[in-house]
């Protein structure tokens, strides 16, 4: 299933094309990975091109599971603010307790979103808030 997830982010389509398609279809492979696939992909994703991971991390919140989680919070450490948003904006569906311990046990991750919300966007201070509020309920 790694495989086939891999040629599906990788192949080139339109933005529209991914956010109307691409993405539902990656996530229904997600849903398919066996505990083989998780660790390929854990291995693969930092090799990946950053357009890759931006994809990968726009899909994976239909499970919300810890394998997800894991391959979020190991993006977060990028130097990219749009990948490092998507990470967020994707982690706001993890609301789970077990979910939010394990983000709130990284003091850096609340630091860096605090940080970006007086330079970015309105909606993205928006998503931004969110986490943070969804974080601390």
């Amino acid at each position: 299933m790694y495989r086939e997830l891999d040629k599906l982010i990788s192949a080139y389509v339109t933005e529209d094309s991914w956010y109307d398609d691409g993405c539902i279809i990656a996530s229904e492979i997600l849903i398919e990975f066996s505990p083989k696939d998780w660790e390929e992909l854990s291995i693969q994703v930092h090799t990946k091109p950053l357009e890759w991971q931006k994809k990968l991390a726009y899909c994976m919140d239909s499970n919300c599971n810890m394998h997800e989680m894991i391959i979020l919070l190991s993006l977060l450490p990028t130097e990219d603010d749009e990948l490092f948003e998507i990470c967020i904006d994707t982690l706001r569906s993890f609301t789970a307790p077990e979910s939010k311990e394990k983000i709130l046990k990284d003091p850096s991750i609340l630091l860096r979103v605090t940080d970006m919300l007086s330079k970015v966007s309105i909606p993205v201070k928006k998503v931004l808030e969110d986490f943070l509020i969804k974080i601390h309920s």
